[in-house]
């Protein structure tokens, strides 16, 4: 010990020995708590010491130093706070739970230590319990052991006992956490039969406690969702340590667990580890805090744990610099640098005094930091400590500032010299000082000026000394004089001074006239120049200076001093003579002025009392005049309340008070001055009160203990003196004077009370408080102190031990006042003896104590725990806790495995129960299992201080049995459980060099596919049983950490192996390495290999995209390039899409432009437009993803002009003018300027017209005067052009003229709309409209729907489509007529777009779109729908309306997708697209039929070769594998988990036949394999084949039953094909009866040979709605599927040999995506009041995204053939279609349609009269369609009937004459459907041949399952129908048009759909097919007006239906249906 006392204090002196004085330092400075027994008090060293040894002393927190208490608290004299071990009643806050501090002082400092909390911890009684839990089996249990939280802070769980066994926590099913929780993994039947109960430990007193028993309830797993087990609310850790988060559930299935920190996933950190009990975070660091929750879910429900976890810092303050030297006057600078908080109190300390800011101290930063003192003082050095406080938490560092006397010195200089004129001179003063000093140079008193001859200049050597020098070159005469040097810094100054003699001519410099003041010494200085010269002397008055004793001459440098200078002596003038040569003098005057101060008599105040008179005269006695004389008190003027009068005469002054009192009290000072000085003198003036008491002192009562006050307090001036005395005990007062002090237990109070801050007993007794101030006489007062003793327990055991039987006694003693009572409890239970006979009380008094004894027999474990003895008086209470322990052998420990090795067996063990006697040792014992106890090895007394041991020197491969003893002082416990461990096989070498077999192949963006070969076969060591895989970034400023995967082997060590990494950065490299392992461990890495995935499209857009508008059509564009990590490739450039969103809500047209700049300008666009503007990025894989719209608006300019003016007079003074808005606005209109002028272009008339104002009324205008007007817009911009100018005359007569304008007026459906017609005239015009129907004119239909207005508008409510067409307005009066025509443009939602696949890979979709007919609207965006197969779910996307392809990320792979596309106009949603469907790429898992399954068979043991299982391109999900012997029943499950390379199943029967399945999963689907094997018999040798041995009764057996089995499917398929037969017969049937109908009714009105032609023609029917192709041909009727080609040949369309009165069909199926062909025919517009007619309608509509039905067909004609062209037939219903010229449509030309999406009914029926309805108009559309039909180009056609549905009855009209007035007056929400025949000649080419080809299906290989919902219904009802007819576009038509195209109804007959349809497969489409369309051109619809209804009056209606020759069209030219009288011989029918 002293050889360690002497280094340690010689360590300190090397550190320090550079300065003792800076020898404070800390010697524990982290001690900041100490916690302790109140049983067993503690020691607290100073953590503050210094060398030489320092007086160190303690002070609590509040800055009082402590005293010390008897028996209580000591401070020993090295420093060292002891507190005494205490009963709880003598706890105290002030003592025993406070915070306190101590400082260390020597000469050079002091300095504080940090704050250092005491905090006592009483012995309290608790019980710890655990309570009963509730798991499944297969669950998790969690054991909480539940501690009191008055004592939760100190108590520690130390172990769990599992029925009194303490359980191994290395046990795996049994785990204790870190917060002492008991978790019991896959909880067996077995947990429930055991008590489990937790142990625990006081960390201060040591007390053990045990809790009681608690069970576990075990059920049988049921389905429920989690339920939290155990949790956390908040937890903190310090950094760097380990935390848990606690996250435990049950539920089943077992609850799946995610953590997320601040509500986002848990960013991956090697730190962070999910165990199973929750979340473990290793080496915790601040940014680690936040908010944790943890999600747990299950099938069947969800929990979370929500808590936020707090990381603490220690804190941690640095103070800089480190060494600080400076000197009296310096600044010193401190800083602080305080790290582990960001939030913290800082204060400053010097030498232990807390430091304020101040004039010369600031404090500056956030916290105040930094430390600045100016102006340091001597005083000022010594020790600064920065604190900083944080809660409980502190720190602090000081540094040491030595201040040296920094006055400057002068170490070296120049002497007087001589030099002649021109000479250089030098001159040098050299300094030290700190700080730096500053010099200065002055010649006679006179700063050196610099110029080209005077340089000054300094620097510092390496000592620190400033050397200043002075060069002066070429000098001349006036350069001599006394130079001198003056050095000054903050410390002080110093000068030095020396003649320079320059020689010359001597010279006088010229002196100024002097004042002196009398009675101070005065130096006159004459400057002399020149060299040499003989004597310098002073004269005045003509007298040689000096004569007298006050004048001194200094002949030597001329200066003159006089001492004491006199006014009527030494003024004057006075003259300096220089001898130039004995012959030659010069002389200078100068005049002295003398001032004569003022001086003030002394005076003093007398000694007043209060009340008295004061008179006090400040009299001047000498001075110069005039003086002026001012009174301060206190350094202040006298202010006017105390009510002083002061009297000033003349060189006098006096102070008079009247009546004084206590404020008069203070300095009073005279001040007098002068032109001369100012002086003063100060005297005090002190009022005396005598003293008197304000509180007397009053007998009372202490407790001993306790803090008492006792009062006392008086007043009196000056301040009395307050003493108080004290007589002990209550006899005759001998009162003795008490010894007080700062830091004793005795203190006086700034009042004068006494304060006794912990009462004795030998405090009591009389207390006399005496008063004085030497004012009158003294005053006292006394009193008794009576002290109460509470009742306190003086004497009991802390602990006591007893024998387990024995009997036990424990007394305790108690004092205090009488009387007093004792009882006893045990835990928190009162003992009662007259209860419990095992307990007995006694009690007995002796002198003043009274002694309570308990008695205990017999003894018994349970009586071990606290007593505790209660005394309770008047005045208080007290326990004392006695702990009993009762003692007996101890329980074994519960042993466990912690390691096997190959030589070594490494032991842990939990102790039981200890006996309550401390372990002495243990003792083990190992033996080979085949061995006795006998013989065993014995390791006896191991320490009881550890939990583990490791046995050595052991055999590889054997097998040992072990157990274990505990013994104590009692005695040795049973044996543990025993254990039977083998020892581990020795491990092979590592290979000891890398090898290079890895190959990494790219296959994907985010996908590699790495390859290995094993290591040589000399390297392996062994089989190789699986490899590690590290891959990581490779690029720089990537993640350079390896994430690693493990790979399993096929068990064949000269096999590649392969696995794909997924999940990867797209265009990255990546680095792979790959590690070989055996059942030795991990062999070295290999190689690092590179690999790059593949290139991507950009996956964000360009950013911070910013657009200014340059000018009226320019807009610049700039932009940021995307990070390269979200480039995904290269860079190639940028695109940006633009178009204007027009004033009427339209969009432009979509424009793109590239760039490979990030800016871009935008040139042309419209004037004052708005934009929208996205940017997009795209390397060599595409487009990326666009930006968000941004809204750009071009600039404002000056407006086109009007687009068109019109003027009419309406009387023959007025005219009226009408206008239009210019075509090009350019901006924001602000009013129109009319202009009238006559002549013109004379102005002689201008009127302004409002922007919204196109009308204008002129008055006073001459009659028959012609007048030229025109009209002029504005914008902010300026005036516009002109418009056109117009002429007017004035008429009386005018004739009637409209002033609104022809053109076209465009609205959306459903909404009001006025077409205006404003007419003037003389006299005032009538008004008309006109509605062109057919080509002409007639009067629009007023109703109430349409009206015509008092202004002659015509108002239209509720516009609907049929509502289009031009509408005529005419007006007429007496004088002439005028009309104008407008035509009416209903807009309607868009027709649905034809969506396409264009790419697919494993989970990714690309889809591509044409866009339908926008309904006369812009398509404002598109809405993605898509849905999983066999999903009902669909998710969407809203699509920017220029796209036109869109990817779906993130599929699944292998799996069928169903997809929607709707478009958005202006009006709405429009049509869903026809349902396309697409797979991912992949497929369900395959087996390969390359690879043998059985690598290896033997008598007990298969190896299966598993790497023959292909996924199929989609990862393996799940696998299983089953076996069975083939005569067991009962499948035993191998394996379960994901799919490895081999498998090996061990402990099969030898000799047996097995059964073998394997199911392999993926997000594809499944597969199985089966097979069976046989096991060698014992010697090696295969078994017989397994061979079916029948028996009679098991052969009869299962013959009957199979018998049954082919009878019941045969008697099934019997009756199905009987159905299906029968079907068909009633269905066709059923169509001869309608066909013979149709064919009766139409001979009225076709000619007899038209009708015997047609009976042997074929026709061909076609459905308008849903496109349903019939040939009726032949008596049988077959059906073609999707995959045929129908042939028609010449013999189809020739006349027969016999009538063909049955039907052949050919349905037609057409997938959109094969298509790229526009709409053709809209047959259905579903409009407002369909329901009226037809509710069934709306009831049946599936509610869906658009507000509208529609039914249209697309037909195509496609060519299957390469060679051949197609040609594709498109229109447009509003638009007529001419046939383009010279196309021709070949035989192999084909229908094919779309399936209709908008009705249930719709989907169930072919022909329905709520879908299928047709205005007469789409009649005569569809009529031009056929017509361009090979086979009917040149047939006749003719209207044969139509078919009027309403709510009641459903009827049928034919003829082509019986039009009548009902139609015309029914209203148009009729359904029906209309049709006409045509009927082709013979063919002339007999070799030519018809091909009908068949367009692709949904997918190749598909199946009917997959198709949509509506499809599938459709398969099983109608059989026989096309399932693929969607409309194309459309509105929603049919209904309400009816009424106006069709025949009246004549009879009722219901429409009935097909009865049979046979179930299409969806097949290929020929190539050419596609291709043939994508190069020709698709004819066009010319804009033109829309074709109208004929009119329905006299004979036109006779002739409505009959038609042209087949060389006519049934339209004119103008669009319109033709009339004609002309019928056709023969006909089809189209339908």
């Amino acid at each position: 010990m002293w050889i360690l006392a002497v280094i340690f204090f010689q360590c300190i002196l090397n550190v320090f020995s550079e300065d003792l004085r800076s020898s404070l330092y800390f010697v524990n400075a982290s001690v900041q708590e100490v916690v302790f027994a109140s049983t067993t008090g503690t020691s607290v060293p100073c953590p503050a010491a210094s060398v030489p040894p320092a007086s160190l002393r303690w002070y609590l927190a509040t800055g009082e130093e402590i005293y010390d208490v008897p028996g209580i608290r000591h401070v020993h004299p090295n420093g060292t706070l002891q507190i005494f071990h205490f009963n709880p009643s003598s706890f105290s806050n002030l003592i025993h739970d406070n915070t306190y501090y101590c400082t260390a002082e020597n000469p050079s400092g002091k300095i504080r230590s940090q704050d250092v909390h005491i905090k006592a911890v009483l012995r309290e009684p608790y019980t710890v319990r655990v309570e009963d839990q509730k798991a499944m089996r297969g669950n998790v249990a969690v054991f909480k052991c539940i501690i009191p939280a008055s004592v939760e802070a100190y108590i520690t769980v130390v172990s769990w006992e599992k029925d009194t066994v303490s359980i191994n926590i290395q046990t795996p099913r049994f785990l204790i956490t870190s917060t002492g929780a008991l978790y019991i993994l896959d909880v067996q039947n077995e947990d429930g039969l055991y008590n489990y109960r937790c142990m625990t430990r006081h960390r201060y007193t040591g007390e053990t406690r045990q809790s009681n028993s608690a069970r576990l309830f075990v059920s049988d797993p049921s389905n429920s969702g989690p339920v939290i087990l155990d949790g956390f609310e908040r937890r903190e850790v310090m950094t760097s340590h380990r935390v848990e988060l606690p996250c435990k559930a049950s539920g089943h299935p077992a609850p799946k667990y995610r953590w997320l920190k601040d509500n986002r996933p848990l960013e991956p950190d090697s730190r962070f580890r999910q165990s199973v009990t929750g979340l473990l975070i290793e080496r915790a660091q601040p940014s680690d805090k936040g908010s944790y929750v943890c999600e747990v879910w299950n099938s069947y429900g969800n929990a979370e744990v929500v808590g936020r976890l707090q990381v603490k810092e220690p804190l941690k303050a640095v103070v800089s610099p480190r060494k600080v030297k400076g000197s009296v006057g310096s600044q010193v600078s401190l800083s602080c640098s305080v790290s582990g908080s960001e939030e913290y109190d800082l204060s400053w300390y010097r030498n232990g005094e807390i430091i304020y800011p101040g004039n010369s101290v600031r404090m500056t930063g956030n916290n105040r930091e930094n430390l600045v003192m100016a102006g340091m003082a001597k005083s000022d050095g010594g020790a600064y400590q920065c604190f900083a406080r944080k809660g409980k938490m502190s720190a602090q560092d000081f540094v040491q500032v030595i201040l040296e006397d920094g006055t400057p010195k002068i170490i070296s200089s120049f002497s007087e010299k001589v030099f002649g004129t021109n000479e250089f001179v030098s001159l040098f003063c050299t300094v030290k000082g700190t700080p730096e000093p500053r010099v200065i140079w002055t010649l006679d008193d006179d700063p050196v000026i610099r110029d080209s001859r005077h340089r000054i200049g300094h620097y510092t050597d390496q000592e620190g000394h400033v050397i200043s020098h002075l060069n002066i070159s070429q000098t001349t005469g006036p350069d001599g004089g006394v130079y001198r040097c003056i050095c000054n810094n903050s410390a002080g100054a110093v000068s030095y001074q020396a003649r320079i003699n320059v020689r010359g001519p001597a010279s006088i410099r010229p002196m100024k006239n002097l004042t002196a003041i009398a009675g101070r010494d005065m130096y006159i200085h004459c400057r002399v120049i020149g060299y040499p010269y003989y004597s310098i002397k002073w004269h005045k008055d003509a007298n040689l200076l000096p004569y007298n004793h006050r004048q001194r001459a200094f002949e030597n440098n001329g200066t003159l001093k006089l001492y004491d200078v006199q006014k009527d002596v030494d003024e004057g003038e006075y003259t300096c003579s220089v001898l130039v040569s004995p012959s030659l003098s010069t002389s200078q005057s100068v005049h002295v002025s003398v001032k004569v101060p003022p001086t003030i008599h002394p005076f003093e105040f007398p000694r007043f009392s209060i009340g008295q008179r004061v008179f006090i005269p400040c009299v001047v006695m000498s001075g110069d005049q005039p003086v002026f004389i001012t009174w301060q008190k206190d350094g202040r003027p006298i202010p006017a309340s105390l009510g002083v009068t002061i009297d000033n005469i003349d060189f006098t002054s006096s102070l008079r008070i009247s009546n004084l009192s206590l404020l008069h009290n203070g300095n009073y000072t005279c001040i007098a001055r002068n032109q001369a000085a100012t002086v003063e003198h100060q005297s005090q003036l002190i009022v005396r009160v005598p003293p008197k008491f304000v509180v007397q002192p009053k007998d009372q009562d202490g407790i001993y203990g306790k803090a008492v006050i006792l009062n006392c307090s008086a007043e009196g001036y000056p301040v009395p003196t307050i003493v108080w005395k004290h007589s002990k005990g209550a006899g005759v007062p001998q009162f003795q004077p008490i010894a007080l002090n700062s830091g004793f237990r005795i203190q006086v109070l700034v009042n004068g009370s006494l304060l006794i801050k912990h009462v004795l007993e030998e405090d009591s007794g009389y207390y006399l408080c005496k008063v004085s101030n030497d004012v009158g006489a003294d005053v006292s007062k006394s009193m008794y102190l009576n002290v109460k003793i509470p009742a306190m327990i003086t004497s009991y055991p802390n602990t006591t031990l007893a024998t387990q039987g024995s009997e036990k006694r424990m007394s305790c003693t108690a004092h205090g006042e009488k009387p007093i009572m004792v009882r006893w409890e045990k835990e928190d239970r009162i003992i009662n003896p007259e209860s419990s006979h095992r307990y007995v009380v006694t009690v007995k008094e002796v002198a003043d104590e009274v002694i309570s004894t308990l008695q205990i027999r017999p003894t018994g474990r349970e009586d071990s725990g606290f007593f505790s003895c209660h005394a309770i008086n008047s005045y208080g209470e007290d326990r004392g806790i006695i702990q009993l322990t009762v003692q007996e052998p101890p329980d074994p420990p519960e042993v466990e495995i912690r390691e096997v090795k190959d030589r070594t067996i490494a032991l842990r063990w939990t102790m039981g129960f200890d006996g309550n006697s401390p372990i002495t040792g243990f003792d083990i014992e190992c033996k080979n299992k085949s061995g006795s106890w006998e013989t065993a090895q014995r390791t006896k007394d191991v320490s009881p201080q550890l939990n583990q041991a490791t046995i050595i020197d052991l055999h590889p491969s054997s097998t040992y049995s072990i157990r274990m003893f505990a013994k104590n002082h009692i005695g040795k416990s049973e044996a543990s459980n025993e254990l039977t461990i083998t020892t581990d096989e020795a491990g092979i070498d590592s290979p000891d060099h890398h090898w290079s077999y890895v190959c990494t192949c790219s296959i994907h963006t985010q996908t590699s596919q790495l390859t290995t070969n094993a290591p040589k076969k000399h390297l392996q060591n062994g089989a190789i049983r699986g490899y590690q895989v590290g891959y990581r970034e490779f690029s720089s400023g990537g993640n350079y950490q390896f994430n690693v995967i493990t790979m399993e082997t096929t068990g064949d060590n000269d096999h590649s192996e392969s696995i794909t990494l997924d999940n990867l950065k797209k265009f990255t490299q990546y680095g792979v390495v790959v590690q070989a392992s055996n059942s030795a461990g991990t062999g070295p890495s290999s190689q690092e290999v590179i690999s790059t995935t593949l290139e991507d499209v950009p996956s964000r857009p360009p950013e911070n995209v910013q657009a200014t508008a340059a000018s009226p059509e320019v807009i610049s564009l700039s932009w940021l390039t995307p990070p390269k990590d979200a480039l995904n490739g290269i860079l190639l450039g940028f695109r940006v899409i633009y178009w204007a969103n027009l004033p009427d809500g339209e969009l432009g047209e979509i424009r793109n432009v590239t760039t490979s700049k990030p800016s871009l300008e935008l040139d042309g666009l419209e004037k004052y437009t708005n934009y929208s503007i996205q940017v997009l990025t795209f390397t060599r894989a595409g487009d990326g993803v666009r930006s968000e719209q941004i809204f750009t608006r071009t600039k404002e300019d000056v407006p086109g002009p009007p687009a068109g003016v019109k003027a009419a007079a309406a009387s023959n003074s007025v005219v009226f003018v009408s206008w239009l808005p210019p075509l090009k606005l350019n901006g924001i209109i602000r009013k129109y300027t009319v202009f009238c002028s006559n002549p013109h272009p004379t102005v002689s008339s201008e009127f302004e017209a409002a922007p919204d104002i196109f009308f204008y009324r002129i008055p006073n205008l001459s009659r028959n005067r012609q007048y030229s007007i025109w009209v002029v817009a504005v914008t902010a911009a300026g005036r516009g052009n002109a418009s056109d100018i117009i002429t007017v005359k004035p008429l009386a007569e005018a004739p009637a003229q409209i002033l609104t304008f022809n053109g076209t007026v465009t609205t959306p459906w459903m909404r009001d709309i006025v077409l205006p017609c404003k007419a003037v005239g003389d006299p005032a015009p009538t008004v008309k409209w006109l509605k062109e129907t057919n080509g002409s004119p007639a009067p629009a239909v007023i109703d109430s729907r349409r009206i015509i207005q008092g202004n002659g508008s015509l108002a239209i409510r509720t516009v609907k489509a049929e509502d289009s067409g031009n509408y005529t307005c005419v007006a007429s009066n007496s004088f002439g007529p005028d009309k104008i025509i407008l035509n009416l443009q209903v807009q309607v939602p868009p027709d649905q777009p034809r969506l396409t696949v264009t790419k697919t890979t494993t989970t990714s979709i690309t889809l591509s779109w044409i866009p339908g007919d926008n309904g006369g609207s812009s398509i404002r965006g598109y809405i993605l729908q898509y849905s999983e197969d066999n999903s009902e779910q669909w998710g969407n996307f809203a699509i920017s309306p220029s796209e036109r392809s869109y990817r779906l990320e993130n599929l699944k792979c292998g799996t069928w997708y169903k997809f929607t596309l709707t478009a958005q106009n202006a009006v709405g949603p429009g049509r869903i697209s026809e349902i396309i469907e697409a797979k991912t790429h992949g497929k369900e898992p395959q087996y390969s039929k390359e690879q043998e399954l059985f690598t290896s068979i033997n008598a007990t043991r298969v190896k299966l070769n598993l790497i023959g299982w292909n996924n199929g391109g989609c990862p393996i999900t799940s696998f299983t594998l089953e076996y069975r012997s083939v005569v067991s029943p009962t499948w035993t499950t191998a394996q379960r988990t994901s799919l490895i390379k081999s498998y090996i199943l061990y402990d099969l029967a030898e000799a047996t036949w097995y059964e073998l399945q394997m199911k392999v999963f993926n997000s594809a689907g499944s597969a199985e394999k089966r097979v069976k094997f046989a096991t060698l018999s014992y010697d090696g040798s295969t078994i017989a084949p397994l061979v079916k041995v029948p028996t009679v009764s098991a052969g009869s057996t299962s013959s009957n039953e199979g018998l049954k089995m082919v009878t019941i499917i045969s008697c099934v398929l019997v009756g199905i094909v009987l159905v299906f037969v029968l079907l068909l017969v009633l269905r066709r049937r059923r169509r001869e009866q309608r066909l013979k109908r149709l064919r009766g009714e139409s001979k009225n009105t076709r000619p007899a040979d038209t009708i015997n032609k047609q009976q042997q023609t074929m026709r061909m029917h076609i459905d308008i709605p849903r496109a349903q192709l019939l040939i009726e041909e032949r008596d049988t009727m077959e059906t073609v599927d999707d995959r045929s080609t129908v042939l028609l040949t010449d013999n189809d369309f020739g006349e027969t040999q016999k009538q063909k009165s049955s039907t052949v069909t050919h349905t037609v199926h057409y997938q959109s995506l094969s298509q790229a062909t526009g709409p053709l025919v809209d047959v259905s517009d579903a409009r407002p009041g369909t329901s009226k007619s037809n509710p069934t309608a709306r009831r049946t509509a599936k509610a869906g995204p658009a507000a509208r039905n529609r039914y249209a067909s697309q037909w195509t004609l496609n060519r299957p053939h390469p060679p051949v062209s197609a040609h594709t037939l498109s229109t447009d219903w509003r638009l007529p279609t001419p046939r383009v010229a010279g196309s021709v449509d070949k035989e192999s030309d084909s229908y094919s349609v779309s399936p209709s999406q908008d009705t249930d009914r719709a989907r169930s029926s072919m022909v329905s009269t709520e879908s299928a309805s047709s205005t007469y108009e789409e009649l005569a559309r569809a009529y031009e369609h056929a017509k361009m039909e090979e086979q009917l180009r040149h047939a006749k056609f003719t209207i044969t009937e139509c078919f009027i549905s309403d709510t009641s009855s459903e009827q049928m009209t034919a003829g082509t004459n019986d039009y009548t007035d009902s139609l015309t007056s029914s209203t148009p929400s009729e359904s029906g459907i209309c049709r006409f025949t045509a009927s082709p000649p013979k063919p002339q080419d007999v070799s030519r041949v018809m091909n009908m080809a068949v367009p692709k299906a949904h997918r190749p290989g598909g199946e009917l399952v997959h198709l949509p919902p509506y499809l599938r219904m459709d398969f099983l009802l109608n059989r026989g129908m096309s399932c693929t007819g969607t409309g194309g576009r459309g509105g929603a038509g049919g209904e309400g048009a009816m009424g106006q195209a069709c025949l009246e109804p004549q009879k009722s007959r219901s429409l009935k759909r097909p009865s049979r349809m046979a179930p299409p497969t969806p097949t290929e489409a020929p190539q050419a097919t596609s291709r043939a369309s994508s190069r020709d051109p698709v004819p066009q619809w010319q804009p033109g007006s829309a074709a109208t209804l004929p009119q329905r009056e006299g004979s036109e209606l006779a002739q409505a239906a009959k038609l042209s020759t087949s060389q006519e069209s049934l339209l004119d030219s103008r669009g319109h249906l033709k009339q004609t009288n002309n019928p056709y011989a023969k006909s089809y029918t189209l339908v």
